[in-house]
């Protein structure tokens, strides 16, 4: 899965880019989400839509979006995660995991989190947050069903190397995990 997030730029100049997007993310199979812009959402016919906390409340975006269209809410309480699957999120984003530069001032909430959210959320647990290939399966173990990178893959000097690193972490902790439950 591919998201867009752009918090700052106007519409117009985001709407080229995101058809541009939506249309590679199609070729290539790949799941197409936007952060925070409900209007780009249906204008470029995502796959999906994602709110954080200060953003568009989950209730009223899932009572907006098609039923075609999954939502995903970022997180950062077990009692958010909850309220996040109540209000219809289709996967539910916890962090920040780890410190992060992508956003220093975000609180860290570390894997104790994920561990405690697992139990009480069914939706996808989506961690986020300093999330290095190294860290990868440790926050798989801890009860995410995937993770969500930044500098991981665009701060790398080859960015399809590093994605096949962080999957090739991933993959065997989910499996690894699947056996147990």
């Amino acid at each position: 899965m591919v998201q867009y997030r752009e918090k700052e730029w106007p519409s117009r100049r985001c709407l080229p880019l995101l058809e541009d997007l939506r249309r590679r993310a199609k070729e290539a199979g790949v799941l197409f989400v936007v952060n925070d812009r409900l209007d780009l959402t249906l204008a470029v016919d995502a796959d999906g839509f994602h709110v954080g906390h200060d953003d568009l409340p989950a209730a009223i975006a899932r009572r907006l979006l098609p039923s075609s269209m999954f939502l995903g809410v970022s997180t950062h309480s077990l009692e958010q995660a909850r309220q996040a699957e109540q209000d219809g999120a289709d996967y539910v984003a916890v962090g920040s995991i780890f410190p992060t530069a992508t956003k220093p001032e975000s609180q860290v909430v570390g894997l104790d989190l994920l561990r405690a959210v697992r139990p009480h959320v069914k939706a996808p647990l989506v961690a986020i947050g300093g999330i290095s290939a190294d860290k990868a399966a440790e926050v798989i173990e801890a009860g995410a069903d995937g993770v969500a990178v930044i500098s991981a893959v665009c701060g790398a000097r080859d960015p399809a190397e590093a994605t096949r690193r962080l999957l090739e972490r991933i993959r065997p902790s989910l499996t690894a995990r699947d056996k147990r439950l």
